[in-house]
C-alpha cells in the first residue's frame, strides 16, 4: 500500500510530521526502527512512558511504605509490609531500652529488699543474744518509756567495761566509762552526757558516798542505773553495757575506724605489748601522733583508756572521757556507712556481741533513724575539783543537767577554777576528743 504523508495544518519551526503505516504514525526524528519496536510491544505492558530525561508520564505503581501503628502494650512499632522487607524482632530481642531499664530497676529493687531482709534477720538474732546477756534485775530497775523513741525523749545509760581484757584486772568490775544518751526527737537533737568515772556521788543507794563507777562493781547494771538516776535526776529508760574487749573485735570486723587525735600522746605505762619484763621496763608507753589516723580495734581501745599524757600534764580524766566519746562517735559513723549495709548479712550478729542491752531491734532502728535525722548534737560533761583519786562535784553540774534536759541554753565550761570544768559543746566534741 502506498505511503501517505500527513502534513499538520499549522507549522512552526518545531512542528513534526508523521508517516503513517496502516493507520499508525511514525516520527521521522525517532526513526522507523524505533517506532516499529514500540508498535510490536504488547499494549498492556506499561501504563506510563519514560522519556529520555527520566520523566515519567502516567500512573506509576509504588512500593507500600512502612506504616506506624500503636501496639497493645503502648509501644509504637513498625508494620513492614511488602516483599523483601525484614520482619520485626520478637521476644526479648525486640524489647525497647525502656523495657530493659524497667527490668533492671526491678531486679535491683528485689535484690535490695532480699539483702535487707537477710541482714535484718541476722541483726535480730544478735539483738536477742544481747538481751539475754542483760540480767533481769537490771531490766526491772528501768523507768518505762512514755511512748515510742521516735516521738518522746528517751534516756539511755551507756556503761563501758574492759575487765576481761587483762587477767590482772579480772576482779576489777568498775565501769570504765559512764555516759547518758538522751534523744530529743521534737527538736531533732541528740545529747551525750559524759560523767567522770571518779566523780564522788553523795550516795550509792544502800552503800553511802563513793565513786560513781563503784556502783557497777557493787551491784552491777541495776545499781549503776539507780545511782546515775538519783544523781542526775534523769529517768533511765534503757541501758547498754559495752564490753570494750569485744568492742575492739567489732571494730576489726568493720575494718577499723578513723579518729582525729587533737594532740600528740605518750601514755602512762599500762598493758605492755611485750612479753618480757626487760622489754617492758624499757618501754615508755603508747604513742599517738597528732592528726587523723586509722586505728585497729585494739589500738582504739588503748586510745580510749589512756589516763595520763606525759607530753601534756594538763591531760585529765575529763580528757579521757572525751577520747572515749570520740571512739564511740567514730564507730557509730562506721556502722551507719554504706559499707556496713553491704556486710550486714555476714556481720549482723557480730554487731551486738560487745553489748548487753534491753533494747529491741525496732528500738535500735529508731535510735539509728534519730541519729540520721539529728540536726544538732550536744556533747556535755559533768565536772568538779580534785587531784587525787576522787573528783568532788562542781556546783555547775546542776546547770549542765538543765542544759541536757533542754531547760536552758547550752554553754561551754566556764573558767571558774574547777579542775574539771563542766559544760556543753554544740556539734563538736570537747577538747581532747
Amino acid at each position: 500500500m502506498p505511503a501517505k504523508i500527513f502534513v499538520p495544518p499549522t507549522s512552526t519551526p518545531r512542528t513534526r510530521f508523521s508517516v503513517t503505516f496502516g493507520g499508525r504514525y511514525a516520527t521521522p526524528t525517532r526513526g522507523v526502527a524505533t517506532m516499529a519496536r514500540r508498535m510490536s510491544a504488547p499494549r498492556g505492558e506499561k501504563p506510563y512512558r519514560v522519556y529520555r530525561g527520566g520523566r515519567v508520564k502516567g500512573k506509576v505503581p509504588t512500593i507500600p511504605r512502612p506504616t506506624r501503628e500503636r501496639g497493645g502494650d503502648g509501644d509504637a512499632r513498625r508494620d513492614y509490609r511488602g516483599p523483601g522487607t525484614k520482619q520485626p524482632k520478637t521476644g526479648l530481642r525486640g524489647w525497647s531500652w525502656k523495657r530493659w531499664t524497667a527490668l533492671s530497676v526491678l531486679v535491683l529493687l528485689l535484690v535490695f529488699i532480699l539483702w535487707t531482709v537477710v541482714g535484718y534477720l541476722s541483726f535480730r538474732s544478735g539483738v536477742k543474744d544481747a538481751n539475754k546477756r542483760l540480767p533481769e534485775s537490771a531490766r526491772l530497775a528501768l523507768v518505762p518509756d512514755k511512748g515510742m523513741i521516735l516521738s518522746h525523749p528517751t534516756d539511755i545509760l551507756l556503761l563501758g567495761t574492759d575487765h576481761s581484757l587483762n587477767a590482772s584486772r579480772a576482779s576489777d568490775q568498775h565501769s570504765d566509762s559512764v555516759q547518758i544518751l538522751r534523744t530529743d526527737p521534737k527538736h531533732h537533737k541528740l545529747i551525750y552526757l559524759s560523767i567522770p568515772r571518779d566523780l564522788r556521788v553523795p550516795d550509792i543507794p544502800g552503800h553511802g558516798p563513793d565513786k560513781i563507777n563503784a556502783a557497777f562493781q557493787i551491784g552491777g547494771a541495776r545499781l549503776a542505773e539507780r545511782t546515775v538516776q538519783a544523781y542526775t535526776g534523769l529517768p533511765i529508760n534503757h541501758v547498754v553495757v559495752v564490753n570494750f574487749h569485744s568492742f575492739a573485735q567489732l571494730i576489726d570486723k568493720l575494718g577499723g575506724i578513723d579518729i582525729n587525735v587533737p594532740q600528740p600522746i605518750l601514755s602512762n605505762r599500762f598493758d605492755c605489748p611485750y612479753s618480757t619484763n626487760a622489754r617492758c621496763e624499757r618501754w615508755k608507753g603508747w604513742r599517738f601522733r597528732k592528726g587523723t589516723q586509722h586505728m585497729s580495734g585494739y589500738r582504739a581501745l588503748i586510745y580510749s583508756r589512756v589516763r595520763e599524757n606525759q607530753l601534756n600534764p594538763a591531760d585529765t580524766d575529763i580528757t579521757r572521757g572525751a577520747r572515749q566519746q570520740a571512739v564511740v562517735q567514730a564507730l557509730m559513723s562506721k556502722l551507719s556507712g554504706a559499707g556496713t549495709f553491704f556486710k550486714l548479712p555476714f556481720i549482723g550478729g557480730d554487731l551486738m556481741k560487745p553489748l548487753a542491752t534491753d533494747l529491741s531491734p525496732t528500738e535500735l532502728a529508731q535510735i539509728g533513724w534519730l541519729k540520721f535525722r539529728a540536726g544538732t548534737t550536744l556533747h556535755c560533761r559533768l565536772g568538779g575539783t580534785g587531784d587525787g583519786g576522787y573528783i568532788d562535784p562542781s556546783e555547775d553540774n546542776a546547770a549542765v543537767i538543765a542544759m541536757v534536759k533542754g531547760e536552758s541554753a547550752p554553754q561551754p565550761p566556764p573558767p571558774n577554777g574547777d579542775t574539771y570544768p563542766p559544760g556543753c559543746y554544740v556539734n563538736r566534741l570537747p577538747p581532747g576528743g
